[in-house]
C-alpha cells in the first residue's frame, strides 16, 4: 500500500491534506482515484489508514479512516555518527541507516576525513540526503522520518553524545567478542544510544581517547576489517536484533 508521510499540521481532525509533490505522484505515479485507500505517517510516530475524499490538482483531500501509534520503532533511539566518506558512500549509509531503526544519521568530521563540505553546497547536499531518508522510511514502514545532520565536529560529535544514554565506538584494535557481546547486551533499557564509526582510515588513537574520555564503550565488530559504509551497517544490525520488541 502506498505510504506518505505529512507534517502534524496537515492533520485536521479526521481529514489530511496532501500538498506539493506528493500530488503528483498521487496523481500520475500511482494514478490513484477517489475512495482508493493509503498509509500516512506524521513523521511523530502516529499512523493513519485513510481514503481519497477529494482530489484538486494543488491538494488532496484524504478522509482519516483508522488511526494508531506507529509499532515499528525502536525501543531505543540509536544515533548513527558517522565520520563523512568519499564519493556516494554516504547515500548508502542514510538509506541502510533508516532501514534498520537509526533514529538519526550525523555526518562528521574527524581527523582522517577526505571530504570537506562546500559551505555553499552543504544545504543542498544535506537536503539530498534528507530526502534519502525520507524515502527509506517510506520503503521500510517507519513511523518517523529519521534526520540527517548538520555536520558536525567531533568534539560538537562528542559533546551531542553525552547527552545519550549510552555510546558505543566500534574500533578495529578493539579485542574481546565476548567482552564486545556483554557491553551490547547492557545497553538495553537505553532510551538513547550513541554509534561512532570513522571514515576512511578509521580513528586516530586520540580520538579513540577523547570519545572513551566523553563515556564511549569501544568494541570489536570481528576480526575482519571493514570499510566504512558496512562497519555503521552492521553493528546496527546487531543493535537491532538485540533490541527489537516481539513482533
Amino acid at each position: 500500500m502506498p505510504r506518505f508521510f505529512v507534517d502534524p499540521s496537515q492533520v485536521e481532525g479526521d481529514r489530511i491534506i496532501i500538498r506539493g509533490g506528493d500530488v503528483n505522484h498521487i496523481r500520475n505515479v500511482l494514478r490513484m482515484r477517489t475512495a482508493d485507500g493509503l498509509s500516512v505517517s506524521d513523521g511523530q510516530g502516529r499512523d493513519y489508514y485513510c481514503h481519497i475524499e477529494q482530489m484538486d490538482p494543488e491538494k488532496i483531500c484524504l478522509r482519516i479512516d483508522n488511526s494508531w501509534d506507529s509499532y515499528v520503532e525502536l525501543p531505543v533511539r540509536l544515533t548513527l555518527f558517522q565520520g563523512i566518506p568519499k564519493g556516494d558512500k554516504m547515500e548508502l549509509i542514510i538509506q541502510k541507516a533508516v532501514e534498520l531503526g537509526a533514529y538519526r544519521v550525523v555526518p562528521v568530521y574527524t581527523e582522517r576525513t577526505v571530504v570537506r563540505l562546500d559551505p555553499k553546497k552543504e544545504e543542498k547536499k544535506l537536503k539530498r540526503w534528507q530526502m534519502i531518508s525520507e524515502s527509506a522510511a517510506k520503503q521500510a514502514g517507519r513511523g518517523r522520518v529519521p534526520q540527517v545532520g548538520p555536520a558536525m565536529t567531533w568534539q560538537e560529535a562528542l559533546e551531542l553524545s553525552r547527552k545519550m544514554d549510552g555510546c558505543l565506538i566500534p574500533y578495529e584494535r578493539a579485542k574481546g567478542m565476548n567482552v564486545s557481546r556483554e557491553t551490547i547486551r547492557s545497553m538495553k533499557g537505553c532510551a538513547s544510544l550513541a554509534v561512532f564509526i570513522g571514515p576512511e582510515g578509521g580513528f586516530s588513537e586520540k580520538e579513540i581517547g577523547t570519545a572513551m574520555e566523553a563515556g564511549a564503550k569501544p568494541i570489536t565488530l570481528g576480526k575482519r576489517v571493514l570499510r566504512t559504509e558496512t562497519a555503521g551497517l552492521a553493528i546496527l544490525s546487531i543493535l537491532m536484533y538485540e533490541f527489537e520488541e516481539d513482533v
